[in-house]
């Protein structure tokens, strides 16, 4: 689990950005959305410009030099803060991984190239590289002894640079290690919004219809959108020179694109990727940006308790207040985001929030000092 992340000198991230996930309360409801005393389910409230979708660029910027995963470029070509004067942007990330304290930080000149990095398992260092000083690295893994420690390559992460190339020893400290790779290969981002853009999990572009259709899950989507209210029959029929998506009106067909609404599409969205939130182990951590930009109150509910079904830590980011209640998850999991700072609705006031309080009509009421 991700449980605290620190960026500056990024995108809008001038000064130090904390954005804690472990600073939890001891509610007695929906104690699902905390795990190990960490925030599992998280929502995001804040207006526009403050942030949101950089900070979700920020926490995915690790993706493009640990993986193999997919990214776009073209999101990280302004890099740097402009009111910075550092040459290098700051990235520091604390997980629980196998029940260990996990901490990576890393330093980069922009989206490709790393100066820095430091990685720690229970307060030790087991990596460290530093390439303003030399391009020796320090490497204390059991088994990784015969790696050569110089890495010329600014491109090359150290990390993934042992992970590609050695057998580490069966212990406790590298099964922490493989583990905290599996936890970045599984890191999901993307928009519910027009176009399929995401970061992380999968390598090339997925056609959003052409992945639902290969994998036969037609009957499955037409359930999931009447189960949304969304009344609909849905068939496939031959297009130009593919098979493509179709609602059938009593045998006639009319292409699912030319007709559907934005909120039917942001739908049909999240159902391609909540099939692989819902493979075993696919997912490990997921953060969609404006995740209910189409979607009615009572919708953007629905897809908040199936998130939470699924048991995947996850952020979802948001302009809408109403979907701020106790009924969905608690006032630990509401965070208020400006663009100096990131609190819970649990740390922005000194009042004791109960489960009968209504936090929507709070926040209206500027009970909250975090916003």
């Amino acid at each position: 689990m991700l449980t605290k992340f620190k960026v500056s000198n990024f995108k809008s991230f001038n000064e130090d950005f904390i954005f804690d996930l472990s600073e939890t309360n001891a509610y007695n409801f929906n104690s699902e959305c905390v795990k190990n005393g960490i925030v599992n389910n998280a929502l995001i409230y804040g207006h526009n410009g403050v942030g949101k979708s950089n900070l979700a660029f920020a926490i995915f910027d690790i993706i493009e030099h640990l993986t193999d995963r997919e990214t776009n470029n073209t999101e990280y070509s302004v890099y740097l803060n402009a009111y910075n004067k550092s040459e290098t942007a700051h990235f520091y990330y604390e997980f629980l991984i196998n029940s260990c304290k996990v901490v990576y930080e890393y330093k980069k000149i922009n989206h490709k190239t790393i100066l820095y990095e430091k990685f720690l398992i229970n307060d030790k260092e087991f990596a460290f590289l530093d390439r303003k000083k030399k391009d020796n690295a320090i490497i204390k893994f059991k088994g990784a002894e015969s790696l050569k420690t110089e890495l010329t390559n600014s491109n090359l992460s150290l990390l993934k640079y042992i992970k590609n190339n050695t057998e580490l020893d069966k212990n406790n400290d590298n099964k922490t290690f493989s583990l905290f790779f599996k936890f970045i290969e599984g890191m999901l981002f993307f928009r519910s919004l027009q176009s399929n853009f995401y970061l992380g999990i999968e390598v090339g572009k997925k056609g959003v219809v052409e992945d639902i259709i290969e994998k036969k899950n037609i009957t499955d989507l037409e359930r999931f959108l009447n189960e949304a209210g969304i009344e609909c029959k849905l068939k496939v029929i031959d297009s130009t020179d593919k098979k493509t998506l179709a609602f059938d009106f009593n045998g006639k067909a009319i292409p699912f694109f030319n007709i559907a609404s934005q909120g039917t599409r942001a739908l049909v969205m999240f159902y391609f990727w909540f099939q692989r939130i819902k493979e075993k182990s696919k997912v490990s951590f997921l953060f969609i940006d404006e995740f209910d930009a189409f979607y009615h109150h009572e919708l953007s509910a629905l897809i908040v308790k199936e998130l939470k079904k699924s048991g995947v830590q996850f952020i979802l980011t948001t302009h809408n207040t109403s979907i701020i209640t106790n009924d969905l998850l608690r006032p630990d999991c509401y965070f208020l985001m400006t663009k100096e700072s990131i609190k819970s609705l649990a740390k922005s006031t000194s009042k004791e929030l109960r489960e009968a309080h209504n936090i929507e009509k709070m926040y209206k009421a500027n009970s909250f000092n975090g916003q």
